[in-house]
């Protein structure tokens, strides 16, 4: 029978060390190889989910008859709502363990993702994604503190940047079946039809619920202390600060991607004149540059550290946004060219954010943490969307889509409050 002993259970020995491409995957051990797998179809599934929106903006405006600044305000209540069921999620980690956490969360986006693809109006719709956020704010969080809680520490940034790379996964799907959708049925109908295959995440649970189960040893340490699952303990003296500075650094960040991740699609149609099978060609080149960049950005955070790997390429993709975003009429060709550079940027600089947010919380309120801090960056990030439809009126979308450099200067400040944490045992 095979030992099933975790690194989170054994010390970490420096002397003959494992550094090969996927010495990472086999520090897991079996159990946490089972629970990298559930984390990693998790996030995935909820990419997938999340982008069945972006994805038929421009159909569900059209349907609805909606301005610019009302398909924004459908990202955003998302985006905020995840704030909640993020923090919500954390809680219940830390309170009745991370994978009856991951479950629940699975179960909710998956059902008002569905739901959503019966909305009889506009309202009912903007009121159906908002419980929807609830699942998707919580899911990357409690998937992550699994993960991280089986890896070791020096494996502990690439391991999680490969869970992170599941987004990109999930967003390619997402690509090729609104390709195929949009292709061969109407668009009134083939926005609802995106909706409708949310339902894929439902079938993860029987996964999870028959092979998962949480570290060992973070269940005795969790289990071992009264001081599980509060908001209290985050915002006391002795964390106030990393909760305050994490929270700056997660808004700045996701203000940055989630303007172009809402955006770019709509860009691509409206101001370039791309069609349904054209705005996929420049969004494959765009996800496949994110998928690389995740990997990249996780070997880059064990080795650089976790505050040096963000600021770079926080820098990289504020940049990345000015030069795209100002590419002269008539060289969409180059659009194709700068769209890899622009997804590896915008992603590798999430690569490190599951093991630095882990590493900055001790075992007994990591989930409510994690939760907190990555979703309540996510909820004040999510307004940079909507300030974008606002401007796009008289800016136009290519102009407003600018904005989303500011976060990124957000982050490298933020950075300045919070310590280095690279090969920290988890506590």
């Amino acid at each position: 029978m095979p030992n099933e002993t975790t690194p989170a259970s054994r010390p970490t020995t420096q002397g003959a060390e494992d550094n090969g491409a996927f010495a990472w995957r086999r520090d897991l051990g079996p159990r946490g190889r089972r629970a990298f797998n559930g984390a990693f179809g998790g996030y995935a599934l909820d990419s997938y989910d999340f982008f069945a929106l972006p994805l038929s903006m421009v159909a569900i405006a059209a349907y609805f008859g909606l301005s610019s600044d009302q398909t924004g305000l459908l990202t955003t209540v998302t985006l905020v709502v995840s704030a909640v069921g993020g923090a919500l999620a954390g809680i219940l980690a830390d309170r009745i363990g991370r994978v009856k956490a991951l479950m629940i969360t699975v179960i909710t986006y998956a059902i008002f993702t569905v739901a959503c693809g019966f909305a009889p109006n506009y309202e009912s719709l903007l009121v159906l994604r908002a419980f929807q956020g609830l699942g998707f704010g919580g899911e990357w969080a409690v998937g992550a503190i699994l993960v991280a809680e089986y890896a070791s520490a020096r494996h502990r940034g690439r391991t999680l940047a490969f869970i992170q790379s599941s987004w990109a996964v999930g967003w390619a799907l997402a690509v090729i079946v609104y390709t195929l959708v949009f292709q061969f049925v109407d668009e009134d109908l083939a926005w609802r039809v995106m909706f409708w295959t949310g339902a894929l995440p439902a079938l993860l649970v029987f996964y999870i619920r028959r092979n998962v189960t949480d570290a060992p040893q973070a269940a005795e340490q969790r289990a071992g202390t009264a001081k599980r699952g509060s908001f209290a303990e985050i915002f006391r003296p002795g964390l106030l600060k990393t909760t305050v500075f994490a929270s700056l650094l997660a808004t700045g960040v996701q203000g940055g991607y989630y303007t172009l991740a809402t955006w770019v699609p709509t860009f691509l149609k409206e101001e370039r004149g791309l069609t349904v099978v054209g705005t996929g060609g420049y969004l494959t080149s765009l996800i496949s540059g994110a998928f690389t960049g995740y990997l990249t950005g996780g070997y880059l955070t064990d080795r650089l550290g976790r505050k040096k790997t963000i600021a770079l390429f926080a820098f990289l993709s504020a940049g990345c946004i000015l030069v795209y975003t100002h590419i002269p009429s008539g060289s969409n060709g180059l659009l194709l060219v700068l769209g890899f550079p622009l997804g590896f940027c915008m992603s590798a600089i999430f690569s490190g954010f599951g093991s630095f947010l882990s590493e900055l919380y001790p075992t007994a309120v990591r989930g409510t943490g994690q939760g907190f801090t990555y979703n309540s960056g996510r909820a004040v990030g999510a307004f940079f969307p909507t300030l974008v439809g606002f401007l796009a009126g008289s800016w136009g979308v290519g102009g407003a889509l600018v904005f989303g450099a500011v976060g990124y200067g957000i982050a490298v400040l933020a950075l300045l409050g919070l310590p280095e944490t690279r090969g920290r045992e988890l506590v």
